[in-house]
């Protein structure tokens, strides 16, 4: 029973659905949970190396997904304490006050980073989290923090954000696109558009769109510039037949884990396309990547995930606590992707793996055509913003 409503809630369904999958057991009492897509398509292959393959593959699939001890067993390590010394940089998270956000501020100014700008919701969330780190890291620390309301559904408030943010800078060195809608059920924004591509995709392309200039700048002085893009092992829950064709193929309900998964797939391809177009034509100091941070205990893991599984939703809020990562331990492929990589367009697993994602995930046409209409809906959609907004994208990537 308890298998069966993990299969159904879990972001990670890919981890305890597949009943032909290798199994791990976490101990012998607790549940056998079946491996992630790390292992889904590997068979114990008669060639030498097969075997030594195959345990990598379970070693790399409890690393990326478990806390505690089990991240030291992946097969490529990194740690916040490897994080280099950001002396002078500046950087951007969405959702930075609380979560997976708040491990990513916190170690950013752990590490010296000049100045981070917070773009959440909650002014409440952010005092809590400002006073936390002054009192950890110090009140030095903690006014290096900007905080700026922002809900990533309005893009014209993203877009008037990053104007201002321009305005306030003359760099920008990190971008972290962390705040996101979780496992939820199928909602409309004002837009008339799905509320997780609208948050997940949709508004993280208008702010990076319109933070390009100001990073092209940092980029071109000479300084690595990266991006962060928060996706998730769940964009394996996308429907098979996605095509990203219409908005009205967009605006399907799929149920929690498909909406939630189908705009972690975008998070991905987004990011695979903006390594093909800007890293690879002409901008190779401006990164980006994609990451998956694991089993979290976060607010959408524990209180959010009863919005869609008022009954169920116990299993992921409590039955899995034990296993899951703190903030800071799911921080760490983004700290990665956000400080010390030298790669673009990868999809990185915890700690810092990377890992080719699904078949959808490799499809360079259809992140073309997800991209193509990307721009066609946030132009129809916004086009009817005062004369004064101006245009809400010059170009977009």
């Amino acid at each position: 029973m308890f298998h069966d409503m993990i299969c159904q809630i879990s972001p990670f369904r890919s981890l305890v659905c597949r009943s032909h999958l290798h199994s791990i057991h976490l101990s012998k009492s607790a549940l056998s949970l079946k491996t992630f897509s790390t292992l889904g398509n590997y068979r114990a292959a008669p060639e030498p190396g097969g075997l030594r393959k195959g345990m990598d593959a379970i070693k790399n699939t409890i690393a990326e997904n478990f806390g505690g001890k089990a991240q030291g067993i992946g097969t490529v390590q990194f740690s916040l304490d490897d994080v280099p010394d950001l002396t002078g940089k500046v950087a951007v998270i969405t959702g930075g006050s609380e979560g997976i956000g708040y491990g990513c501020t916190h170690t950013l100014l752990k590490h010296n980073v000049a100045k981070v700008y917070i773009l959440s919701i909650s002014d409440d969330v952010v005092k809590g989290a400002k006073g936390a780190i002054a009192k950890e890291l110090g009140e030095d620390k903690a006014n290096r923090t900007t905080w700026m309301k922002c809900d990533i559904s309005d893009w014209w408030g993203v877009k008037d954000i990053a104007d201002k943010i321009i305005k306030d800078t003359d760099r920008l060195d990190i971008l972290i696109n962390n705040a996101g809608r979780g496992i939820m059920t199928y909602q409309l924004t004002d837009y008339g558009v799905d509320r997780h591509m609208a948050v997940n995709h949709f508004g993280h392309v208008v702010l990076t769109s319109n933070l390009l200039p100001l990073m092209k700048e940092t980029a071109n002085k000479g300084n690595i510039v990266r991006i962060s893009n928060q996706a998730s092992n769940a964009h394996q829950a996308a429907p098979s037949d996605t095509k990203f064709e219409s908005l009205d193929e967009l605006n399907r309900d799929l149920g929690p884990n498909g909406q939630y998964g189908r705009s972690k797939l975008a998070v991905i391809l987004y990011t695979r396309y903006f390594a093909r177009k800007v890293t690879n034509a002409g901008q190779p100091n401006l990164l980006m990547n994609a990451t998956h941070p694991g089993f979290v205990s976060t607010k959408m893991s524990k209180e959010d995930i009863f919005e869609p599984f008022p009954l169920g939703g116990y299993a992921m809020a409590y039955g899995l606590e034990p296993f899951k990562k703190n903030q800071f331990e799911g921080a760490v492929p983004t700290i990665f992707a956000a400080t010390s990589t030298e790669e673009s367009g990868q999809y990185i697993c915890p700690p810092a793996i990377p890992e080719v994602g699904s078949k959808l995930a490799q499809d360079d046409a259809l992140a073309d055509t997800l991209m193509e209409l990307t721009w066609k809906v946030l132009i129809e959609k916004t086009k009817s913003g005062s004369v004064n907004q101006g245009s809400l994208l010059d170009s977009m990537i």
